[in-house]
């Protein structure tokens, strides 16, 4: 068939960073991005041009993820940060800032690109090494046997999303829940490989944040009517239920002619037929002491009603999000079929109850071994709660993260702040010598090293959406400062303490005024580690997503850089 439209030639953009589309472009993207940054972020309303679903959010994941980028550049960068996103959930927008930041400083420094790429990675193992080594002063270590630095990691978590609109006291109510829910998680005995169980999150929508609350074992919704009166249950023991865990049909329904024809002798009922092997199933499960019957999918009311009548309790219409973690909690298989399993597929509960959450009915499964739990998620509204659920989600994971590298870096903009104090004295304190075999000149490097500085001083003072932003001289740590002041203030006046919390005004420091601006003052010894690591509020980051985030900002950078051309498909 021929064409209706003659094909079109690939567009061909040489040299695309020159472009002033694109520079507008990511200078647009930076400035939404910062917007959103931090406890004070300012809350984005996403929705599409012809109505539909409103997203109103401050997180990178929804951001990104329903924002309409069109230009290859920007699909680069939003693309990357998203894939750092789903692999650790946290630190996207630190990610995406310091991203932007970086191509736009270095752009304007008119060096070559190669050198630039060169010197950002000897930047960057500079900053990797200093956040791996013992002397690094920005970072703690996470004692699992103290909660304190658990709760602070989630807590920072949860005020760094205000769309989810918490008040101080839900903030430390879903702080304990999440910390709690971790810690069900943790299998209590591991004897080769530990696998972590899981959390599964219940919706609650229209109730007080208040009332979240935590339940080992599992809830899976049922309707009102179906244990109005919860029934006897067949039990081995007096603390052990059997149960049968099955992931197909259970109706009776016929098979579909899609999946082929079958041979029917005259006077065969498939109907009855299909029935009997249900009943037979039935006999089987009771015959073998089964207690609890729970389906993926639909239970024939025949085979329910024979269930029951020989105590063995029926869940059905169970749907798949369940299956999963009721087989890991029970130790049960699912049966994939009605026509043959073994009893060796089935698995064990400590006990079943029924519980309800407003106008929701569950069916409460409490495991011997509490290695998957329930979190009955409370907000006031559809919006809020699915602000909430990611937020609540990305601290679940952050702990995860964090028990396969117990350090946690400082928060409130004070390590990205410290990091460039740090990497200025390093890079200040190279002799002459030290370019005698590089192919870059000193002064490229330096210029180079302060536009890095000034990228992560920039994600630091992103934090600040209406207040100044000091920084020490000492710890280089960032310092916020009600807007309305001169600066000529007596700066220890005002302030208490620093971004992390860390340090305070006691110490007799010094400060000046952070500004991510090419030339600022370099410290005159290397950014100190400061003596206390023990305060009970201190704001935390996720280590292994920060560094992470860190080296994807970097690496794409570099990559955007390095694009010489662009060729598009028209058709």
């Amino acid at each position: 068939m021929s064409r209706l439209e003659a094909k079109k030639p690939s567009l061909f953009i040489s040299d695309p960073l020159t472009k002033d589309t694109v520079s507008q472009s990511l200078s647009l993207l930076n400035r939404i991005l910062k917007s959103c940054y931090g406890p004070a972020g300012r809350l984005k309303q996403l929705h599409n041009g012809v109505g539909g679903y409103v997203c109103v959010t401050s997180q990178s994941s929804a951001i990104l993820g329903r924002l309409s980028v069109s230009h290859p550049v920007l699909k680069v960068l939003t693309a990357s940060v998203q894939n750092h996103v789903a692999r650790f959930s946290d630190c996207g927008l630190f990610t995406a800032i310091l991203c932007c930041s970086l191509i736009e400083n270095f752009r304007s420094l008119h060096v070559p690109s190669c050198t630039v790429i060169k010197i950002s990675k000897d930047l960057l193992s500079l900053c990797t090494d200093y956040l791996k080594s013992e002397a690094c002063g920005c970072r703690v270590s996470v004692d699992f046997s103290n909660l304190k630095t658990l709760l602070c990691l989630v807590r920072s978590v949860l005020t760094s999303k205000p769309a989810c609109m918490l008040n101080a006291t839900e903030v430390d109510h879903l702080t304990m829940l999440i910390v709690k829910a971790f810690m069900f998680t943790i299998p209590c005995h591991v004897e080769t490989k530990a696998v972590l169980g899981k959390c599964v999150t219940v919706p609650v929508k229209g109730r007080r944040v208040l009332d979240s609350t935590v339940l080992p074992g599992l809830l899976i919704e049922t309707p009102e009517i179906q244990f109005a009166k919860l029934p006897s249950v067949k039990r081995i023991s007096s603390d052990t239920i059997k149960i049968a865990l099955f992931c197909v049909s259970m109706s009776g329904d016929l098979f579909n002619p899609e999946e082929g024809m079958i041979t029917v002798h005259h006077g065969i009922s498939l109907e009855t037929s299909e029935l009997n092997q249900l009943l037979n199933v039935g006999k089987q499960l009771v015959n073998d002491e089964v207690g609890l019957v729970v389906c993926q999918k639909v239970i024939h009311p025949s085979l329910k009603q024979y269930l029951k009548e020989n105590q063995v309790m029926v869940v059905d219409r169970a749907g798949l999000s369940v299956m999963e973690p009721l087989s890991q909690m029970t130790g049960s298989k699912s049966i994939a079929s009605i026509h043959s399993f073994s009893p060796s597929c089935y698995g064990s509960l400590k006990d079943v109850c029924t519980k309800s959450f407003g106008s929701k009915h569950f069916v409460h499964l409490i495991p011997n071994d509490t290695v998957v739990c329930s979190l009955v998620l409370c907000n006031r509204n559809e919006t809020t709660w699915d602000e909430l659920k990611r937020a609540c989600e990305t601290a679940e994971h952050v702990l995860q993260l964090t028990i396969k590298e117990p350090l946690a870096l400082l928060g409130g903009g004070c390590t990205e702040s410290h990091l460039a104090s740090y990497i200025r004295y390093k890079t200040c304190s190279l002799s002459t010598s030290s370019f005698k075999d590089a192919d870059y000149s000193q002064t490229q490097y330096q210029l180079i090293a302060d536009a890095f500085c000034c990228s992560l001083e920039s994600v630091a003072c992103s934090l600040s959406h209406d207040d100044e932003i000091l920084t020490d001289t000492v710890y280089g740590h960032c310092w916020l400062v009600p807007s309305g002041f001169p600066s000529v203030s007596n700066w220890s006046d005002l302030l208490s303490k620093c971004g992390c919390g860390i340090n305070s005004n006691t110490q007799n420091l010094n400060w000046r005024l952070l500004r991510p601006h090419f030339g600022s003052p370099t410290l005159q010894s290397c950014p100190e580690e400061p003596s206390i690591k023990a305060a009970d509020l201190l704001t935390l980051d996720c280590f292994a997503a920060k560094y992470s985030g860190l080296q994807v900002a970097v690496e794409t950078a570099n990559l955007i850089l390095d694009l010489k051309c662009i060729i598009e498909d028209q058709n």
